[in-house]
């Protein structure tokens, strides 16, 4: 799982610093993770796994598959937005959400 982590952070461009910021956890925290010291927590795991967008089972090492493929009913373009989404921090997530919705409500009195 070590390695995985440092991996998919490395492909992020996210440093241990900002890792455990989202995941409330301390950078020292990240590094254990990374050097094998400790395991994170069921909460930490799920939320890796939505910062980078992988199956818990990729994570801990159970998969080489990173996320199990699933017919989506979203079209393309709703994907590759919901993943520029999940990139975001929480303050840019409500500023984007609050835009969204200001385009909406516009186009409702068009």
């Amino acid at each position: 799982m070590k390695n995985r982590i440092r991996e998919l952070r490395a492909e992020k461009n996210i440093t241990q610093l900002r890792l455990s910021l989202e995941l409330e956890v301390s950078q020292e925290t990240v590094s254990a993770y990374e050097n094998g010291k400790h395991l994170p927590s069921l909460k930490s795991l799920i939320k890796m796994a939505d910062i980078f967008h992988v199956s818990t089972d990729y994570l801990i090492g159970r998969s080489d598959v990173r996320k199990p493929s699933a017919t989506s009913p979203l079209p393309n373009e709703d994907i590759a937005l919901l993943d520029c989404f999940h990139d975001l921090d929480t303050v840019d997530k409500a500023r984007l959400v609050a835009y969204a919705q200001g385009l909406s409500d516009k186009s409702l009195k068009d």
